[in-house]
């Protein structure tokens, strides 16, 4: 909302801010959606993961029509996609836009631009030839074709103006189904490596100049990233990430058990397998802050959806489910059901943030002078939903790099809300304090420490507490 915001006052994209103006396309829309409709937009972020939702649902009603003609399959696949959507992505977020997006984009691609593939006769250059010539498209109207091909480029050009991951998963999804002989239109790969190339060195140059896309690159890496650092913190918060991997890897056991019995019936569809698992091939090439492979796992939870529900209905077509298939549903459904409520609510002490600390942050935020620093002591903050640019915004594990002892990490962040010109407030709430705890990076007595020590410190003055946040101006420089 903040970003939104700031593109609607300032009429200008500066690159140099942060990332997020380097990608502007959601946050440009959202904020003529907001000036066009008049809506308030705290309405609109607390109703975006319901909308968000229904607009993948949709998107993925519209997919699945394409790849199975059983009806039964099709909502099979929709309730398995909302047993395992645990990644808490459905936000009000550029991910969430472009996930919509990416939706719709392949069920282009294996609806209109689709191909029939030729006959394989083996890995010979002139029978591949021969196979790749023999490809047919799937929709014999060529106006259809053309008209979404057009509708295909502009999605990219969305993609490519409003995330920096989607449009990578895009392509490789576009490659993997170019090369199986299953798309019609073997330009667009090529057209899509193109228009992100373009985007990568004009318009997010700011941005890539100080955070080469493969500077973190590394299996080792992404593990350490995305899987060590997740399963450490108190034993709650590792009992909440273990749980979210077992969600995932029942939702991928079922769905190399629908594989399995799909080759066996001679009814594997190459491109529902192509497509769960070419995401894959994101996770070594960047750690994303941790989160690739969360983003690994939602691009892919589509299509292992679809594909586990031909483990759990082996028969398509009729209306009515043997007692076999009863018998499989049921406790699968118990199952999934019980790990989702683990997974998305088990870390609902730093995800939610109460009354208390929203009007601590609106207070902070009212009598900080411009260019005065506000330091949190972690992420999430629920901050910066308005006056995005006002203001200097950092938090202590960011200044301190995870070392937040008071003799290390106070003097660190002191000295630094002391320096700016126009002063620094420093801001401790409850989810934050908490987020630290649960994921390991500090204790309840260290919290309580660090705090003791800013109260010592000479001329640190609390001008703002309630039940959940506290306030404490700096000294000026």
């Amino acid at each position: 909302m903040g970003i939104a915001d700031a593109l609607s006052s300032t009429q200008v994209i500066d690159p140099d801010i942060d990332a997020y103006f380097n990608w502007p396309g959601f946050f440009a829309l959202l904020a003529t959606v907001i000036k066009a409709s008049g809506l308030q937009p705290v309405s609109i972020a607390l109703w975006a993961p319901v909308f968000d939702v229904g607009l993948w649902l949709m998107a993925l009603a519209v997919l699945t029509r394409t790849l199975t003609a059983d009806p039964r399959r099709r909502w099979l696949v929709l309730w398995l996609f909302c047993l395992g959507n645990w990644q808490d992505q459905d936000y009000l977020s550029p991910q969430a836009f472009a996930f919509f997006l990416y939706l719709i984009l392949i069920a282009l691609l294996v609806g209109p631009l689709a191909a029939n593939p030729g006959t394989f006769r083996g890995f010979r250059p002139a029978d591949l030839a021969v196979w790749w010539r023999g490809r047919s498209p799937w929709e014999q109207r060529p106006q259809h074709r053309v008209s979404a091909f057009v509708v295909a480029l502009l999605l990219v050009a969305v993609i490519c103006a409003s995330h920096q991951l989607t449009p990578f998963m895009m392509l490789i999804a576009m490659a993997a189904l170019s090369l199986s002989g299953r798309l019609w239109s073997s330009r667009l790969p090529l057209i899509t490596a193109v228009v992100l190339v373009l985007w990568l060195v004009y318009p997010a140059s700011a941005y890539l100049i100080g955070h080469p896309p493969l500077e973190d690159a590394g299996f080792q890496g992404a593990v350490a990233a995305n899987v060590v650092d997740r399963v450490t913190g108190t034993p709650g918060h590792s009992l909440v990430v273990k749980v979210r991997m077992v969600l995932t890897l029942v939702l991928w056991v079922l769905a190399a058990a629908g594989a399995v019995r799909d080759w066996r019936r001679k009814r594997l569809d190459i491109r529902v397998v192509l497509l769960a698992v070419t995401p894959l091939l994101l996770f070594p090439m960047q750690s994303y802050g941790g989160e690739m492979l969360i983003r690994v796992s939602l691009f892919a939870l589509p299509f292992v959806a679809l594909q586990a529900s031909s483990a759990l209905l082996p028969r398509e077509g009729g209306t009515r489910l043997p007692f076999l298939a009863v018998l499989a549903l049921v406790p699968t459904f118990l199952l999934l059901t019980l790990l989702i409520e683990t997974s998305r609510f088990g870390n609902t002490k730093f995800d939610i943030f109460t009354d208390s600390e929203m009007a601590a942050v609106a207070e902070v935020e009212r009598i900080a002078p411009h260019g005065a620093a506000i330091i949190s002591a972690a992420h999430p903050t629920p901050w910066r939903s308005d006056a995005y640019l006002e203001h200097r915004y950092r938090t202590m594990d960011e200044l301190c790099r995870r070392d937040l002892s008071a003799a290390s990490c106070g003097p660190i962040f002191y000295n630094y809300g002391r320096h700016n010109p126009a002063g620094a407030f420093v801001l401790l709430m409850r989810s934050t304090e908490a987020s630290l705890e649960l994921q390991g990076q500090s204790t309840e007595r260290n919290s309580k420490e660090l705090e003791d020590w800013l109260k010592a410190q000479g001329g640190v003055e609390l001008i703002f507490s309630n039940a959940d946040a506290r306030i404490y101006r700096l000294p000026s420089p």
